[in-house]
């Protein structure tokens, strides 16, 4: 069994039903936590809480267009956790623990939030 489009007539293949735009995000999201472990007790995590928190609103567009409305629970708590302009003190194990789930959930969100393709 091949993996190729079914084709339409003429040959051309079929045009995709959906997109995956919350993919890149939400793999970038999760390098940036990985790197966020090394910088826990460094002022240089601003940069990072930056840029989760705004990858983290990004995929909230993305599943708001896709009507995957679910991923917001997890999506919208590490927006506001990782917001660099009211910083929400955290530390310790807790923390730590929270950049892996948060890492889980932006691999996660941005493998399964599918945003219909237009006609």
């Amino acid at each position: 069994m091949s993996n190729r489009p079914v084709a339409r007539k003429g040959n051309t293949p079929a045009a995709p039903e959906f997109t995956r735009p919350a993919l890149a995000p939400g793999l970038l999201g999760a390098i940036a936590l990985m790197v966020g472990l090394a910088l826990l007790d460094v002022d240089a995590f601003t940069i990072v809480r930056f840029v989760v928190s705004i990858l983290a609103l990004i995929i909230c567009v993305f599943a708001v267009q896709g009507k995957a409305w679910w991923w917001l629970i997890g999506l919208a708590p590490i927006a506001v956790l990782w917001n660099p302009i009211i910083v929400i003190e955290l530390h310790g194990q807790g923390w730590v623990s929270l950049q892996f789930v948060a890492a889980l959930i932006f691999i996660a969100s941005g493998i399964f939030i599918k945003v219909p393709t237009k006609a």
